[in-house]
Parts: C-alpha cells; sequence; structure tokens
C-alpha cells in the first residue's frame, strides 16, 4: 500500500511538472489579413524584442493572396499564398535578428524583431 501511495506521488508530481513546462511557452500570434495588414504579436503587444528561447507562434492567415513568412538563425517557417486558416508552430528562437514578410508583397508588407 505505502508503494502505491509513493508511486501516484511520484505520478502526480510529474504531471505537474509537465503542465507547467507546457504552460510556460510563451505565445506569440502572427496575422496576415487584407486589405495589406500583417503583425507579430505576444498579447496585444507588437513584438520587437524577445528573449532567446522556445514559443509557440499562432499564425491567423485569413487571406488568399497573402502568406506569413518568418526566417531567422536557423528559422524558415511560411503558409501558403493560396491558403487561408490557423497554424501553430513552435519554434526555437536564437539570439538574432528575424523578419516576418508576406512573399507576394514584401516590399510594404514586412516586420521584424531581435531575438537577445
Amino acid at each position: 500500500m505505502k508503494r502505491i501511495s509513493m508511486l501516484a506521488t511520484r505520478v502526480t508530481a510529474v504531471a505537474i511538472l509537465a503542465a507547467n513546462a507546457a504552460a510556460a511557452t510563451p505565445k506569440l500570434t502572427a496575422s496576415v489579413s487584407d486589405p495589406l495588414n500583417i503583425s507579430l504579436k505576444q498579447g496585444t503587444k507588437k513584438v520587437t524584442s524577445l528573449k532567446a528561447g522556445k514559443y509557440v507562434i499562432v499564425v491567423k492567415d485569413t487571406a488568399a493572396d497573402h502568406n506569413f513568412h518568418l526566417t531567422g538563425p536557423g528559422l524558415n517557417k511560411t503558409t501558403s499564398v493560396a491558403g487561408k486558416g490557423t497554424s501553430t508552430w513552435t519554434v526555437t528562437l536564437k539570439k538574432g535578428t528575424y523578419k516576418y514578410v508576406c512573399d507576394p508583397h514584401k516590399a510594404f508588407m514586412k516586420g521584424s524583431f531581435t531575438v537577445k
């Protein structure tokens, strides 16, 4: 009985640690939409600088003539131009500069941020 109790305690502790680790991953929201909108936010704030580490990026692409393309050190992720929908990317951001663009309109639909 004592072994079962100890095992249950360990299983519970592992579950709590796993839940905390998952909850600790910061979430970013990327958006590309008509007419000519592209953004990357953490909450309601535009991303300009982040700490290096693991992030979940939820990409909301609501336009069939745009895409969201994110590049930076060791990273090259994109949605399709013709497609619409929501994608979820888990990425590890390293120190450096990252850029995001809509490929067909990259001259004016763009943004960037640094990772320290």
